[in-house]
């Protein structure tokens, strides 16, 4: 009596043709199983055929079955791989892209039928149709995510959409708040009911939604800690409240002296107005969470009443990373505080330079080139302490060194003065701008010499004019 194969083996047998056909179940890419049949002339060519697709169906890779059109594959992917993955914000971009751009246009094609020039042409027409660029990358990105899948499920043989050529887009440049503009905007906002709020923006360089989600059980004040933990946002037409999902934006932050202030007396006020009690730190009048476009309104219309100059809110935290690296603050502790995961990403987006901070810098290379050049001079050329600079690349003009150092100081207060932030000391200026005390220290003695100078010639040119007169 012949055996009987058992379940999930398959099993072949020979055709009234002559040739031999094998049937075994396997994995479909709809997630079922299906009996598939292989076909050969000889019994071990059919046996052959059948090991091979078992061992890929033990393995994971699912078989085609049908003509699978990529709007079919666009929403197992959004099902399957974004929403249990991703956040749900990140989720529904994805499904708007997918819903408005792609499955209107290009959805009813098959999937293996996507190539390069039919996206190349999809995307070019919705450029000259008038889509932004930003649009366009947008969808670029969310095919390319998705074939990327479908590549990885062995259902494509490649990823057509990151083949595609799109002009390049850059990001509009973020002009970030100066220190004078951070405390024009403390000052203008301290009436406002979500004036703690918007401190902390500027204390921490919190994002919008880790602001609003904060709650009080993340406040230690007992070991003078704020735990960033979550975040208030509307997803799908719903406020959340969620948690914050990479490690580097989980972070702990030392609580400053005004950030506690704020704190405890915005507590003792919760406690005695009987406001209903609810976990989160800012609320509105009512104790409900704070609707963030609402947040964002109250920023807005603060900078329209006050005369200051319109940013987003999120602006905001490329302002602290900026005062941060004026400050002299490492880059890796400004990653810290920032809660980026990658040091690049302060640096090179949230940190932004100046024309004044570029002044100060270039500034302190020419004093010390005329440092270098004195130091260099013979014993006789430093007694007469002079050094010679080119002027307009043609002629020159000898300068004393104490004179150089007086022109940058004298420079420096000058720039100042062109950005409204001229103070009525410039030594002041100066030092605040990070010039070493020693430099101003010399400058002083440069001035006090110019001054007695001055004073000595005026008295001398009055003894002459009396003298005159007799």
């Amino acid at each position: 009596m012949a055996r009987r194969n058992s379940n999930g083996e398959g099993t072949i047998y020979r055709r009234k043709d002559g040739r031999y056909e094998g049937a075994v179940y396997l994995l479909t890419t709809d997630g079922t199983r299906k009996r598939v049949s292989k076909y050969g002339a000889t019994r071990a060519e059919v046996h052959a055929k059948l090991t091979e697709a078992k061992a890929n169906s033990q393995q994971g890779i699912p078989i085609k079955i049908g003509a699978l059109k990529l709007s079919d594959y666009l929403d197992y992917w959004l099902a399957e791989i974004v929403k249990p993955n991703r956040r749900p914000a990140t989720y529904e971009q994805c499904e708007a892209i997918v819903r408005i751009y792609l499955k209107p246009s290009i959805g009813s094609n098959q999937i293996t039928k996507i190539s390069v020039p039919l996206v190349q042409t999809y995307l070019n027409q919705q450029v000259v149709g008038g889509r932004s660029l930003a649009t366009v990358h947008a969808i670029r990105k969310v095919l390319s995510s998705a074939l990327t899948a479908a590549q990885r499920e062995e259902l494509v043989l490649r990823n057509a959409a990151r083949l595609v050529q799109l002009p390049s887009y850059e990001s509009a440049e973020v002009n970030p708040w100066s220190f004078e503009e951070a405390i024009r905007l403390l000052n203008a906002a301290q009436s406002h009911m979500w004036y703690l709020a918007f401190q902390i923006l500027l204390l921490y360089g919190l994002r919008r939604g880790e602001v609003l989600g904060m709650r009080w059980q993340d406040i230690d004040f007992e070991n003078g800690v704020i735990h960033v933990r979550q975040q208030l946002h509307r997803v799908n037409r719903e406020l959340r409240q969620d948690p914050l999902k990479t490690k580097a934006s989980r972070r702990d932050l030392p609580m400053l002296s005004w950030a506690e202030y704020g704190l405890r007396k915005l507590r003792e006020q919760k406690i005695k107005s009987g406001t209903p009690e609810h976990d989160l730190v800012f609320t509105t009048a009512v104790g409900t969470p704070i609707e963030p476009r609402n947040f964002v309104r109250a920023f807005m219309l603060i900078c329209q009443q006050n005369g200051l100059r319109r940013i987003k809110v999120h602006a905001l935290r490329h302002t602290v990373a900026t005062m941060l690296k004026n400050l002299g603050v490492s880059p890796r502790e400004a990653q810290l505080i920032l809660g980026h995961s990658n040091v690049s990403v302060t640096q090179q987006i949230y940190q932004h330079g100046d024309m004044n901070t570029r002044r100060e810098a270039l500034g302190r290379v020419e004093i010390a080139l005329a440092d270098h050049s004195a130091s260099s001079k013979t014993p006789q050329d430093k007694s007469s302490g002079e050094l010679v600079f080119a002027v307009d690349g043609s002629s020159s003009r000898t300068f004393s060194r104490q004179e150089s150092i007086l022109r940058a100081a004298i420079s420096s207060f000058q720039s100042g003065a062109t950005t409204g932030t001229r103070t009525q000391d410039p030594f002041l200026t100066m030092r605040i701008q990070g010039i070493r005390d020693d430099r101003i220290t010399e400058v002083k003695k440069v001035m006090e010499v110019c001054t007695r100078q001055w004073i000595f010639g005026v008295t001398a040119v009055k003894i002459a004019v009396k003298i005159h007169h007799f």
